[in-house]
């Protein structure tokens, strides 16, 4: 044991920063085990454990983090992010200090519930960051904070049970040299990118960002992989969309089923959105449906598809490559009717 870690001891226990006191306790039992001294190394871990040491601060007031329930809800990706996805777990059990990863892309993509898949399926414990007890107005406040925050985590009783998520982490770390980037939140990110490389390796880390491009770049190196969740083709966001609406469906009994309606109606849309606000829309089109009209939701979702369509214009419909009965369906017109009217154009 080193005279600096007594000297932290001492100042922790004074400042009352309970967090760290344990983490460095725990540093010095680490440094007994390595060193042979194993039966003073596991005194001073019961010790610790005792107090309830290991225990994450989640379970006590004033914590920086909150447990979160994994997902098991149908996630679907493209293959090019679900293979990513896949090399997470494997690296994850591999456990060999590869533990640091970067979801980052526009809003809706499935970062966060990536992250609550991947604590599902390697069976860990996900923590999520509460950044409004980390950042602070007060000068160097917000710093010291980073500081107890890793402190807990590397205070964790179980790391290799864990998952820490920061999301949206460019609350924390915007580039440094930003000339808009006030200098409490420079000292902040220096603060982090101190405190990542002295992180436990044994808990992963998950961060994410829409904001990619403005991240300091020294924060960008702290990270093993940075997985991009931009990349859906306007076909894999078709599928998607079918993929989550056939999950919505079940809820509402009285929805009627017609998945080829439903896809010809998002092929009308210029630019399909992600599936986080697809999610959103298909939800409100079937809530706001009449329970009375199994298509009602469909019409809603046109409207959304092609809001300068009117759907009394069977022509137009018919030019957008519609059946008959599909129009039918969309108009509410008995398909009779359909018929009559668009030959009466056609003979025009």
């Amino acid at each position: 044991m080193k005279k600096r870690d007594v000297i932290n001891l001492i100042r922790y226990h004074m400042e009352h920063n309970e967090s760290a006191f344990r983490s460095e306790a725990a540093e010095i039992a680490h440094e007994f085990d390595a060193s042979g001294d194993y039966q003073l190394a596991e005194y001073i871990m019961a010790l610790i454990s005792d107090a309830n040491a290991f225990v994450p601060q989640t379970d006590q007031e004033g914590g920086y983090f909150r447990k979160i329930d994994p997902s098991s809800a149908p996630l679907p990706l493209p293959e090019a992010i679900s293979n990513d996805v896949t090399g997470i777990c494997n690296a994850i059990g591999h456990n060999a200090g590869v533990s640091k990863f970067l979801f980052q892309g526009p809003p809706g993509t499935g970062k966060t519930e990536t992250a609550r898949q991947i604590a599902r399926i390697v069976g860990r414990d996900l923590y999520m960051v509460d950044f409004n007890m980390v950042i602070d107005s007060r000068l160097g406040q917000t710093a010291k904070n980073i500081g107890d925050l890793f402190a807990e985590i590397n205070a964790l009783r179980f790391p290799e049970k864990a998952i820490v998520l920061f999301d949206e982490i460019d609350a924390l770390a915007l580039d440094r040299i930003d000339a808009h980037d006030v200098r409490e939140m420079g000292r902040a990110t220096s603060a982090l990118l101190r405190e990542l490389d002295a992180m436990n390796d044994q808990v992963v880390l998950i961060a994410t960002t829409n904001l990619y491009e403005s991240l300091d770049k020294a924060l960008s190196r702290r990270f093993d992989a940075i997985i991009d969740f931009s990349r859906y083709t306007r076909e894999d966001l078709l599928d998607i969309a079918e993929a989550l609406l056939n999950g919505l469906l079940p809820r509402f009994k009285g929805a009627g089923r017609d998945m080829r309606l439903f896809r010809k109606i998002m092929e009308q849309m210029e630019e399909i959105p992600y599936p986080g606000e697809l999610q959103n829309m298909f939800r409100s089109a079937l809530a706001f449906s009449s329970p009375d009209d199994p298509y009602d939701y469909l019409r809603r979702l046109y409207r959304q598809a092609c809001p300068g369509m009117s759907l009394e214009n069977l022509a137009g419909l018919r030019r957008q490559g519609f059946t008959m009965r599909e129009i039918e369906k969309l108009s509410g017109i008995p398909r009779s009717t359909v018929s009559r009217e668009l030959q009466a154009v056609a003979d025009e």
